[in-house]
């Protein structure tokens, strides 16, 4: 929808006026003539009106132009410009922004409430659908980011105890599923979404403390079962060690024992204390 206005140097078009100026002046002066002062209030009101179309642009910056309602273009060339006169100029700013949407409470993919924020980073890319697709296009960024995040939100789990499953701590296959939705959800508006990450993510208030104590729990069952495996398979290279190097031949029964006190010893969360058999005392 963008397209670029009728521009020209603004000095180049303020030298030609200042020139038809003193021309038309000297020449109304030296004539006296009822026909060179009308002429010369006639020019004087078209440079007046040409006057109108002058300008300035400041860096990463761009005039949207419209004439009497109807859009003529876009001027984002820096510097000191002249356009259509007579003309509306809307400003509108190229400049990369930031957005932070509120904290969000919206139930996961799980139906667990959670606490979700993001922070979104654009720029205008369209200038004619910034001004008129939409009535405000920073109101329309903010309002399309916090649907995405909550639509987010609601598609993925807050953990997951699935590896096929993505959840919302996966920092950036999260933020790149947001910065696409985004992307597609501004598009309307001429605005590119550049990134979005999630900011804040938490439990809800109100099951924030049973949530951690199941996370605990279930850190606990992780590494009891890490615990375990490794025992086992320090049992077996023990015993295998023993058998290969002949240093003592067990039977079934001794094994089972040896594998019962290894694995207490390995597997205990306590110290061991060991006890040491010093033989039957007689009276």
């Amino acid at each position: 929808m963008e397209r670029r206005a009728l521009r020209v140097n603004g000095f180049v078009v303020l030298g030609l006026w200042v020139l038809v100026a003193i021309a038309i002046g000297v020449a109304a002066g030296v004539t006296q003539s009822p026909v060179a002062a009308i002429v010369a209030v006639v020019v004087g009101v078209i440079l007046v009106l040409t006057a109108t179309g002058f300008v300035i642009i400041n860096p990463n910056e761009a005039k949207v132009v419209q004439f009497f309602g109807r859009y003529v273009g876009s001027v984002s060339d820096a510097g000191f410009q002249w356009v259509v006169p007579l003309s509306t100029k809307r400003r509108i700013s190229l400049r990369v922004r930031n957005f932070e949407t509120a904290k969000l409470k919206v139930n996961d993919a799980d139906g667990n409430p959670v606490e979700i924020a993001a922070v979104v980073v654009y720029k205008v890319t369209d200038t004619g659908k910034a001004a008129f697709a939409v009535d405000d296009y920073e109101l329309y960024v903010a309002i399309q980011s916090e649907a995405a995040v909550r639509h987010l939100a609601t598609t993925h789990p807050y953990d997951s105890h699935d590896n096929e499953r993505t959840s919302l701590r996966d920092g950036a296959e999260v933020a790149s599923e947001l910065t696409i939705e985004l992307r597609e959800r501004t598009e309307t508006a001429g605005v590119e979404v550049i990134e979005a990450r999630i900011t804040h993510l938490a439990y809800a208030p109100e099951i924030a403390q049973a949530m951690l104590v199941r996370q605990q729990a279930s850190q606990v069952v992780a590494a009891r079962s890490r615990i375990v495996e490794g025992a086992v398979g320090m049992v077996g290279m023990a015993l295998d060690k023993l058998a290969e190097q002949g240093v003592v031949e067990l039977d079934e029964e001794r094994k089972a024992s040896m594998v019962s006190n290894l694995l207490v010893v390995l597997c205990g969360d306590r110290a061991t204390q060991p006890v040491v058999n010093t033989g039957t005392l007689y009276a």
